[in-house]
């Protein structure tokens, strides 16, 4: 059984949130939200926020059974891009610099051990 969560238009760089999805991925959820936590980067809270979401998911699609969070994995953990909000900022001599403040879309399926 597995169940996923998509976090979408998130205001900080794919970049920036792959680093941390990519320390997460194939853990154990008990792994991945210790890790998420402790992390020092700003990401990690929507991450974990995200992991949390997927993990209550799972636990909202199987009412019948109880499942153990312990007993379960991250089995997928991906960023895709977002929309780009272009803005411009003022230069030297009259000139004008763009500034792209970019999005991603944070998607993490979590499933059970067999």
């Amino acid at each position: 059984m597995e169940a996923k969560a998509i976090h979408r238009y998130i205001g900080t760089s794919p970049r920036k949130m792959r680093l941390i999805i990519d320390l997460i991925r194939g853990k154990s959820v008990d792994q991945a939200i210790e890790i998420l936590h402790f992390s020092p980067k700003h990401p990690s809270k929507t991450a974990e926020k995200v992991l949390r979401s997927a993990v209550s998911n799972l636990m909202n699609k199987d009412e019948g059974a109880k499942h153990e969070v312990s007993g379960l994995f991250v089995k997928t953990a991906f960023v895709d891009q977002g929309p780009t909000l272009k803005r411009i900022s003022p230069a030297p001599m009259g000139r004008a610099y763009r500034i792209r403040k970019r999005s991603n879309h944070v998607t993490i399926v979590v499933a059970t051990k067999k």
